[in-house]
């Protein structure tokens, strides 16, 4: 099966810093990837790189078996980040907000149609929102604007998502909405690669996953990767070469 994520020998460089030293990966259709690794082990970097966002030392990206920067103005690639990218004290409403995952289906007038509306009220309803729709932004707890940005990746329809760390901060109700929708979604075809330190709930999510140190420590499925030596390793309390890896390792 040809993946909807390919990542071959990707190295990024900032200046004198090394973020990412020839990185592989791949995420086949309809499968959820896990992405594992301490703040700075180049994570952010690496879903940068997917969207097309930061120049690349050597290797390659691809997604949908085109170029990243492709992807991102079709809108087949999506991204949930950590924080929302929204001025919480600008007059907008969440429906809003989940209507600009409609933008490149618009036109240039942005002017949405019905639907570009029915698509985000699908989109609400899926991560139990709907009520809220005409909400500013800024008076919703931290895990509401986390479902709020899911919205919007999902009224995008994006055949690749990527998640980072979205279970931090929120509540168990958001927790377990957008856990559902992650489901439902890999079920439906969708490629997620999803960052995350709640190593507990990650088992559950993805049946991959990747431990990340500026390189792949180990990859494979989630139980045998997520071992006490593997994850020593990658967050600085083991020694190089110890990384037991699971089937499919680099």
């Amino acid at each position: 099966m040809t993946p909807a994520l390919q990542v071959r020998g990707l190295t990024v460089r900032y200046r004198e810093v090394l973020a990412l030293d020839d990185v592989h990966l791949a995420v086949a259709p309809g499968e959820a990837c896990g992405l594992v690794g301490m703040n700075g082990s180049g994570k952010s970097t690496l879903f940068r790189a997917v969207l097309g966002l930061v120049p690349t030392s050597r290797g390659d990206v691809e997604v949908l078996g085109g170029s990243p920067q492709h992807a991102r103005a079709r809108g087949e690639v999506g991204y949930v980040p950590q924080t929302d990218d929204v001025d919480r004290d600008f007059p907008v409403s969440v429906a809003d907000v989940v209507l600009m995952g409609r933008y490149h289906l618009m036109g240039w007038r942005r002017r949405p149609r019905a639907a570009d509306h029915a698509a985000v009220e699908a989109a609400l309803d899926r991560v139990r929102l709907t009520e809220l729709a005409g909400r500013q932004i800024g008076r919703l707890s931290g895990g509401q604007r986390q479902r709020v940005l899911l919205a919007r990746a999902l009224a995008q329809q994006a055949r690749v998502l990527l998640l980072d760390e979205p279970f931090t901060g929120v509540d168990a109700a958001s927790e377990a909405a957008v856990s559902s929708v992650l489901r439902e979604l890999v079920a439906d075809g969708c490629s997620v690669l999803l960052s995350t330190h709640d190593l507990a709930t990650l088992p559950d999510l993805c049946e991959r996953s990747v431990l990340l140190h500026r390189r792949v420590l180990a990859e494979g499925p989630t139980a045998q990767v997520l071992t006490p030596e593997n994850l020593a390793l990658a967050f600085g309390l083991g020694t190089p070469g110890s990384a037991r890896r699971g089937t499919g390792a680099r």
